[in-house]
């Protein structure tokens, strides 16, 4: 019979590479009994919780291991029967990623909550490549847009974000890429600069740079696809040079 409190921690585990976890994180994840990932995440980071129970709870592309209402049904199941639950997110688990939905059903069984930020892939992936959102001379703010919403269609904030001058990050957007590609076009931005960025932050990262009017055909060149993320405005082409960019690049040109 379990003695321990019921307990949930949604936690984020940041946008890929695994030192970019927080220590507090890691800390959640050293006291967990049991842990439900997500897909995004750095398996790898599992490992600060070695006796916790592991489920994989993630979703990819319509393939779902479970619905969300079964992950809430099993936060709630595995805190009253275990204890100490953490709920691992990639990113942020308030940016896109339904932490905030699953505190409010925990919370009402009586399970004690918690919640511990995670960094941005929208911050974290641009900022690997060199891109900063904001620069003076270049763009004064930025938007994050989800490009799937709910009802699994492209958000309409994109439209007004494609009106302003700001710096346009957007999530889950490669299956609409046509479709944001034209908004930005009819606002005869056809020349703005795109960059995409593929599994950002890891091992596995991809890239390619073009314009609003090119990028569609470099994402076949580049063989591009999901999970990245669409960043649009000037900042892309006042990215600076990175020595742990340049570095692997020169490095593959002496091998």
């Amino acid at each position: 019979m379990n003695t321990k409190t019921p307990k949930l921690t949604v936690v984020g585990a940041g946008p890929g590479d695994p030192d970019l976890i927080t220590l507090k994180a890691i800390k959640a994840l050293k006291s967990a009994d049991v842990v439900l990932y997500d897909a995004l995440i750095n398996e790898t980071l599992l490992d600060y919780a070695p006796n916790a129970e592991k489920i994989f709870v993630g979703k990819r592309k319509g393939c779902y291991a479970y619905q969300q209402e079964q992950i809430n049904e099993l936060i709630v199941g595995s805190a009253k029967s275990y204890g100490h639950v953490v709920r691992l997110k990639g990113g942020d688990p308030f940016i896109f990623g339904r932490g905030a939905e699953e505190i409010d059903y925990v919370q009402q069984f009586g399970i004690k909550t918690d919640m511990i930020p995670g960094i941005s892939s929208s911050l974290a992936v641009p900022a690997y490549q060199g891109i900063p959102l904001t620069k003076r001379g270049a763009s004064e703010s930025f938007w994050v847009i989800t490009g799937t919403t709910k009802s699994h269609k492209l958000s309409q904030d994109i439209r007004w974000a494609a009106q302003s001058n700001a710096t346009v990050v957007i999530l889950m957007g490669m299956s609409k890429l046509n479709e944001i590609v034209s908004i930005f076009a009819a606002e005869n931005k056809q020349d703005v600069s795109v960059a995409i960025i593929q599994n950002g932050t890891t091992e596995k990262e991809q890239f390619g740079f073009g314009t609003i009017e090119t990028i569609e055909q470099i994402v076949v060149e580049e063989k591009l696809s999901s999970p990245a993320i669409i960043v649009i405005g000037e900042v892309v082409n006042q990215r600076v040079k990175l020595y742990s960019i340049y570095n692997d690049v020169q490095e593959e040109i002496v091998s």
